[in-house]
């Protein structure tokens, strides 16, 4: 492997795409390859073999994915399933029939059990049941865990995933609607800061502990992956660090300048009490997180302060 590999990227325009990208660029790789989804529809089988049989990358990296929230993988069930499991599914196989001689899968914690002990472990895989609410998600990115799983233990190949905690970062998703918890945040603050600071509601009680990584920080992750050997084939991506969502909440709030009051709304389920990834078999490997929430929360709300035009103002 060499700065001059070719590199497809599925997945590219995407946050965590464009990020990898943007990391592998800056380490010198020139010969890098994407097509949006108008120009290869990765869940056409002869599409994705004729991609490959033309490019012919020596390494792939699959950020692609259909995703969604709460709402919409409960409302398209078969369309998260299916859809997940046919990219995955053209990457991987034409990988191997192509003799690609490095693949990494990307996938997300939710493909841990709902109740396994914390922090999350590798090995709590399949050990019990998945949280309800996106077990259809969560059960493609399971089938290709386990088929990079399967094709290095019947073929040898290089075939690894990375499981990442819940990100954050540059082109992330601020639409109210369909926007995780932290981007969500930041535009509830900004827009009621630009309302004379009027108060800010809340879902739930804030006690729930989450994890947060810096995209930036998982690009990283990815280009260590791609530059060495690992041992296994599965690793969590994470900071190995959690924060209730009320201290979230605050640290967005000072960031943003926000000087109104919170509102906690109880009426409102506040989920999984904790959920912490274990990130000790990717330490061992020689990569942790650098980007502090700190750090990462402020440079986060400067990149969506450059692109506010973007989001339609909406009333909070």
């Amino acid at each position: 492997m060499n700065t001059s590999s070719k590199i497809y990227i599925a997945g590219h325009t995407g946050m965590v795409g464009s990020s990898i990208w943007e990391a592998l660029q800056n380490k010198g790789y020139h010969n890098l390859v994407g097509k949006n989804s108008k120009e290869l529809d990765l869940r056409n089988q002869t599409a994705v073999l004729d991609f490959f049989t033309q490019e012919k990358p020596e390494i792939v990296i699959d950020a692609a994915a259909r995703v969604g929230g709460i709402l919409a993988n409960n409302d398209y069930p078969f369309t998260f399933l299916m859809e997940n499991m046919q990219i995955q599914n053209n990457l991987i196989d034409t990988a191997l029939k192509q003799d690609v001689a490095k693949f990494i899968f990307l996938g997300s914690s939710c493909i841990y059990p709902k109740l396994a002990p914390q922090p999350l472990k590798e090995e709590c895989l399949l050990t019990s049941s998945l949280e309800p609410t996106n077990e259809w998600y969560a059960i493609a990115k399971i089938s290709g865990v386990k088929a990079c799983e399967a094709i290095r233990k019947q073929y040898g190949k290089d075939f690894v995933s990375l499981m990442p905690t819940n990100l954050y970062g540059p082109n992330d998703n601020f639409d109210l609607q369909t926007s995780h918890v932290l981007p969500a945040m930041m535009r509830k603050f900004h827009e009621a800061k630009l309302n004379n600071h009027m108060p800010v509601t809340l879902w739930g009680s804030g006690t729930p502990m989450r994890e947060f990584l810096h995209v930036k920080d998982l690009a990283e992750a990815v280009v260590y992956a791609m530059e060495n050997s690992f041992e296994e084939n599965l690793y969590n991506i994470g900071t190995g660090v959690d924060l209730t969502i009320k201290s979230l909440a605050e640290l967005i709030q000072k960031t943003v300048g926000h000087q109104g009051e919170i509102i906690w709304d109880n009426s409102k389920p506040d989920g999984t009490p904790k959920k912490l990834m274990d990130v000790s078999k990717m330490k061992e490997q020689g990569w942790s997180s650098k980007i502090s929430l700190d750090e990462g929360i402020q440079s986060t709300y400067q990149w969506f302060l450059e692109h506010e035009n973007n989001y339609k103002e909406v009333k909070i």
